[in-house]
Order: C-alpha cells, then sequence, then structure tokens
C-alpha cells in the first residue's frame, strides 16, 4: 500500500449504543463519518427492511425480558441468542453455530451487496465496529479488513465458516478475546489485543491527561473520609498528582444509564424515592440517561414525580435526553468528564471503568454482558447490583468506606486505557495513513 490508500470506511450498526460508541473515537481520529451499513446509501430497501425487523425484534425482547415473572421465557431465549460456551478446559470450538450458518446463507442471499460495491468503488479499508460487514468483506474476497470487537469475550458468530481461512485482522478490547478467537479457529496472526476505544477527549491522548484529571477530582468527591486518600497517598501522588482541594464537601455525581434499548428504566421507580432525601438534602446528584428515546426520559419524570422530586430537575438532577446518537454521545462524554458513579446494564459501558469511573453492574441482557460483569468485578473496578429499593443504603455505605474510589482506583491501574491509540497504530502499520496522531 502506498500514502495514496485512501483511508478506512468506519462502518457501524445501530444494534444499541456498543457499536456506534466504539465507531465515534475511531471516526473522529480519522476524520471521517461513521457510515452505517443498516442505511442508504449502503444498504438497500430489502436489507433495511430486514435490519428493521431484527433491531425491532432484539429491543422487544431486550425490554420484556425485564418483566418479573413473564420476562423468564424471553430471558432463556436471549441467553440461548447470545450463548458462549465455556472456556476450559482449552479445546476448538470451531465448528460453526446455527448463528454463524444463518449468516452466511444471508450473506449469498446478497447481504452487504451495498458495502461491497462501495468498498470495491474506492478502494478503501474496512473498519468495523460490528461483525457481520467484517464477514461480508471477507466472503467477498476483500483484504484489509479490520474489525473491532465491542464486548470482554464473544459469541461464535463473531468469526465466519471457515476462522482459520479468514483475512480480518480482529482488534481484541481483552485478552479473553483473543483467546476466544484463536478457539474459533483464528489464526493469531489475524488478531492484536488493543483495548477499547475509549473517546480521546476523556482520555486525553497517550499521557492521560484529561483522565487523570477527572479522576483527581473525582477521588475527592468518592472518598469524603479520606481513608483511600491516606492509605493511597503516594500512588496517588506519584500516578496522578496533587488532588484539587476545591472537590472537597462536593457531592458525588451517580449516573444512571439504561441501554440503547431502554431496557431497565423502570428500575428509577424503585430507587428514586430512596435517594429522595441524599438528592434534597444535597449529599448526592443524579444523571438519568435516556439517550435518544422520549419514551424512556418520560418513564424517568413519571418516576421522579412519584417520588416527590419533580422540583429537583436542575437542582441536583438532570435526564439527558438528545435527539440523535451523535448529539446524545457528545452530550454523554461531557457527562461522563464529570460523573462519579456510572449504574448501567453491563454493556460495552464497562470498558468505560478505566477511565477510572466505577461500575454498578445492573442485571445482564444475554451471557456476553455477564461476561463483561464478570471482568469488571475480578479487575475490582465494579460492584454487582444490590436491591435497587434500598441504593440509598447501600451507596453511602460504599462512599463512606471508600469502596467506590477504591473501584475507581482499580479501573485506572488494571484496565486498558490506550485502545484508541493502539487501533490507529495498528492501522498506520498496514499501511493506512491517518489524521488521528497520538499524543
Amino acid at each position: 500500500m502506498t500514502a495514496t490508500t485512501p483511508e478506512p470506511l468506519v462502518v457501524a450498526v445501530d444494534m444499541g449504543y456498543g457499536h456506534l460508541r466504539a465507531a465515534r473515537p475511531l471516526a473522529d481520529a480519522l476524520r471521517q463519518p461513521v457510515v452505517h451499513v443498516d442505511r442508504p446509501p449502503l444498504a438497500g430497501p430489502d436489507e433495511q427492511r430486514l435490519w428493521r425487523r431484527v433491531r425491532s425484534g432484539y429491543e422487544w425482547m431486550s425490554r420484556l425480558s425485564q418483566v418479573p415473572l413473564a420476562g423468564g421465557p424471553l430471558r432463556l431465549a436471549l441467553d440461548r441468542m447470545t450463548s458462549i460456551p465455556r472456556l476450559h478446559p482449552y479445546r476448538d470450538l470451531s465448528r460453526p453455530t446455527r448463528g454463524v450458518i444463518t449468516l452466511e446463507r444471508l450473506i449469498r442471499r446478497n447481504l452487504g451487496e451495498g458495502l461491497v460495491a462501495e468498498l470495491r468503488r474506492t478502494g478503501a479499508p474496512l473498519l468495523t465496529t460490528f461483525y457481520s460487514p467484517a464477514i461480508v468483506a471477507d466472503r467477498a474476497g476483500l483484504d484489509d479488513i479490520h474489525c473491532v470487537v465491542t464486548d470482554t469475550d464473544v459469541n461464535r458468530i463473531w468469526a465466519p465458516v471457515d476462522a482459520r481461512a479468514t483475512r480480518i485482522h480482529y482488534l481484541a478490547p481483552t485478552h479473553q478475546v483473543v483467546r476466544r478467537l484463536r478457539s474459533y479457529g483464528v489464526p493469531a496472526e489475524r488478531i492484536t489485543f488493543t483495548g477499547f476505544p475509549l473517546p480521546d477527549e476523556l482520555v486525553g491522548g497517550a499521557g492521560l491527561t484529561t483522565l487523570t484529571r477527572n479522576l483527581a477530582a473525582r477521588l475527592v468527591r468518592l472518598d469524603p473520609a479520606g481513608e483511600l486518600r491516606r492509605e493511597l497517598a503516594e500512588e496517588i501522588a506519584r500516578f496522578i498528582g496533587p488532588l484539587p482541594e476545591s472537590q472537597e464537601g462536593v457531592a458525588p455525581l451517580l449516573v444512571f444509564a439504561v441501554g440503547g434499548a431502554g431496557a431497565q428504566a423502570r428500575m428509577a421507580h424503585q430507587f428514586l424515592p430512596g435517594l429522595r432525601k441524599s438528592l434534597e438534602e444535597g449529599r448526592l446528584r443524579i444523571a438519568l440517561v435516556a439517550g435518544v428515546k422520549p419514551a424512556v426520559a418520560e418513564v424517568f419524570r413519571e418516576a421522579l414525580h412519584r417520588a416527590g422530586l419533580e422540583g429537583a430537575i436542575g437542582h441536583g438532577v438532570e435526564i439527558l435526553l438528545e435527539r440523535d446518537f451523535d448529539s446524545y454521545y457528545s452530550a454523554f462524554n461531557a457527562l461522563v468528564a464529570r460523573a462519579d458513579v456510572l449504574w448501567t446494564k453491563p454493556s460495552e459501558l464497562c470498558f468505560y471503568a478505566a477511565l477510572g469511573l466505577p461500575l454498578v453492574c445492573g442485571p445482564p441482557l444475554g451471557v456476553h454482558e455477564r461476561y463483561n460483569r464478570r471482568w469488571v468485578r475480578e479487575a475490582g473496578a465494579g460492584v454487582k447490583q444490590r436491591d435497587p429499593r434500598f441504593a440509598a443504603e447501600w451507596l453511602d455505605d460504599m462512599l463512606r468506606d471508600g469502596s467506590l474510589a477504591a473501584a475507581a482506583w482499580s479501573g485506572f491501574l488494571r484496565l486498558p486505557k490506550f485502545g484508541l491509540y493502539r487501533i490507529l497504530e495498528v492501522l498506520r502499520r498496514g499501511g493506512f495513513t491517518s489524521a488521528g496522531e497520538p499524543a
């Protein structure tokens, strides 16, 4: 390849926020748009209808699986759909599953033909955060295919039928994904451990300037009694420098974020009444993240009304609702920069624990999210959600004893933070040029 090689075509799909959230930092660094494989011009009318059916079916299943009792069969169906076998003992897991074979049949029926035509027309490499565009391009005999994995462990569907012959170069966010892809038959030279592409505006380049500045302020707010700061004074001073005295006594900000499907939004009805006193007394602040779903924002407003907290909006309580994903992505990153605790289902947001942001992991939706939760907890970067009705009590306990501050520190020390810059470096070594140089 030469210096005239086009920049990669950055491709994602609107199946929840995860694949889009991984694509945006890369597209921004490369100064390219995110192209949606499920929308025009890449997807024709038939393909758009197929994606709409898949998306609406997944969102419907995700929401209803959270309904007590009645949601049980749907949770089992979701688990079967996202099933990931135990990795140990190590063995050959390369046999194609039903999902892999179904995707292969769809490709033979011209799934992704618009993407293939565009790649052939432009000669651009492919950089995608979803498995199907990579497998479509691989099936078409194209080269220069990079696939960013967006969970801590993955289903067999991420690799093609004949995984040993694949041209796809996988960019793995965890060492577990590296091991998993190898078990599916992907050659070792086709896998690079990089970490997840966190937003540059939250990391601040290879020097971690933004991350450490945000973490310094967060540690003060999360450790009101100073327990952790006394215990780790030398380590904190060495890694992030002096802590801002201006944050002493500032109430920590809890961010409650639901996924793109809006599942678990009604949990706000359970925890807001108990949090009322803490919010009214200024000992806690909360942001309820509705994403781009007005219906979810309405659920939050109803829950605030029932908890007697309507008047607190703008005074320690906020709702984040945006008109589209791009607006939401920017607003959410700005919120994360000042957040202290992130309460969410263990989706791709588990990787944000590497920013020194402790996670409270809600109930997982699918087997992959169970693996995500385990990854966060084993790193000491988060905790499993307890009974939401008593959230005020267990959150207060974790603040008093420094548990959340310790989780923030563990996430910062133990989880990969340089994913964006490592991926850009892989692309450059592959012959791509990049407008987004790591700091």
